[in-house]
């Protein structure tokens, strides 16, 4: 599959060594961590991280209610509104990083740089250029980061990648990862209850009047998102990549819309098909359907195909109308408290975690592309080290 030739970096920075640890942990020694952003994701890892053993020292949120929230988990925790005085507090080994995708590079490159191990929520990156430069910073500082794709980290996930290379599915020609939601609605832009430093929340993005909804539902402007095409996606196109060996897609085209969403600028359904060495893959989203509810990822060879979902996976034998009972089967869900031990013990022994920078960056880079081909509405082709349009 050529996989050499479509590396996302090059060996030697792959390569690059962890620094040693900065002091020695004890059996019994708890990592303190601070919160950066105390939205509904940053407080359920906040719940899932204090429930594995790690204590909540700090919170930096921009909007005062969810601030409040978050400190009902962790009352003992000091507040700040601005990130970089939390980084400053003494005593934090690391951060979660939970905030909008146009915060993520900042947010990594200031921890980084104040020496902070980090859980970075994905996608990772909010374009194929920020990818770089935060590889190319965690490798310079050897500090700890794994980013918050959970599949990696999945029983049921880590089993499928071991039954795919077994070879009972022959040659895989089509890979179909899918999201169905009944989710879409008109946008909320009624006034904000509680105090938001909208500057704050702006960060390097265009500014602009506060309007409401662009907090309220960020995922649907580009301005703070790479869309759905990026925050499921990059879950989804990572096991696409990583069952198939395959480094990042050769080209992408894409189609989507805005149904239902409306006040939106990211649409609520799309399509998006992405080219690889030797198979091909689709990835639609419908927000507006609940059919086959939640993710799925489909792996069709020409002995037999491979269904995965949030429940486990089901493999059945070709030919399909002689063979309709599933000869394999795994029920298992995926937790997210497997990637979170995996995260805390790395802090310890300074080992890689199991979502690396270079995984998360390859993960998010046929999204980007794909969002590319979207707004320029012609197929877009990337470079064979995955990090730029050609």
């Amino acid at each position: 599959m050529e996989q050499d030739r479509r590396t996302f970096l090059s060996t030697a920075l792959a390569a690059a060594p962890m620094f040693v640890p900065r002091r020695a942990w004890g059996a019994n020694d708890r990592i303190a961590y601070g919160l950066v952003g105390a939205g509904g994701r940053g407080r359920y890892l906040n719940k899932n991280f204090q429930k594995l053993g790690a204590e909540c020292v700090a919170i930096a949120e921009v909007y005062e209610p969810n601030l409040q929230k978050a400190l009902e988990d962790s009352p003992n925790a000091k507040s700040y509104v601005d990130y970089h005085e939390l980084l400053a507090q003494n005593g934090v080994d690391a951060i979660i990083n939970a905030t909008p995708d146009h915060q993520h590079c900042p947010i990594l490159l200031a921890a980084l740089a104040a020496k902070k191990d980090v859980y970075q929520e994905k996608p990772m990156s909010h374009s194929l250029e920020e990818s770089q430069k935060m590889v190319q910073a965690t490798r310079r500082t050897g500090q700890i980061v794994q980013i918050g794709m959970q599949r990696r980290s999945a029983n049921s996930i880590i089993k499928g990648k071991a039954l795919m290379e077994s070879g009972m599915l022959g040659k895989i020609t089509l890979v179909k990862p899918m999201w169905n939601w009944n989710v879409s609605h008109e946008l909320d832009n009624s006034p904000l209850p509680g105090k938001l430093d909208w500057k704050r929340f702006l960060g390097p993005a265009k500014d602009r009047e506060l309007q409401p909804m662009r907090f309220r539902a960020w995922r649907n402007f580009w301005d703070y998102s790479g869309g759905n095409m990026t925050d499921q996606g990059t879950h989804l196109m990572d096991v696409v990549q990583w069952y198939m060996n395959a480094g990042t897609p050769r080209s992408a085209i894409s189609y989507g819309q805005v149904a239902k969403m409306t006040g939106a600028e990211a649409p609520d359904v799309f399509c998006a098909v992405f080219e690889y060495t030797e198979f091909m893959a689709t990835w639609t989203l419908n927000y507006c359907n609940s059919y086959d509810n939640d993710w799925s990822i489909q792996f069709q060879g020409d002995q037999g195909t491979m269904i995965l979902t949030n429940a486990g996976f089901r493999v059945w034998k070709e030919p399909w109308p002689k063979n309709q009972e599933p000869v394999q089967t795994l029920d298992a869900p995926v937790p997210i408290e497997s990637h979170i031990q995996n995260f805390l013990d790395c802090v310890r022994s300074r080992k890689e975690p199991n979502a690396t920078v270079e995984i998360g960056a390859a993960a998010v880079a046929g999204p980007h592309l794909a969002n590319l081909a979207f707004h320029r509405g012609k197929q877009v082709h990337l470079s064979s080290d995955g990090t730029k349009v050609t």
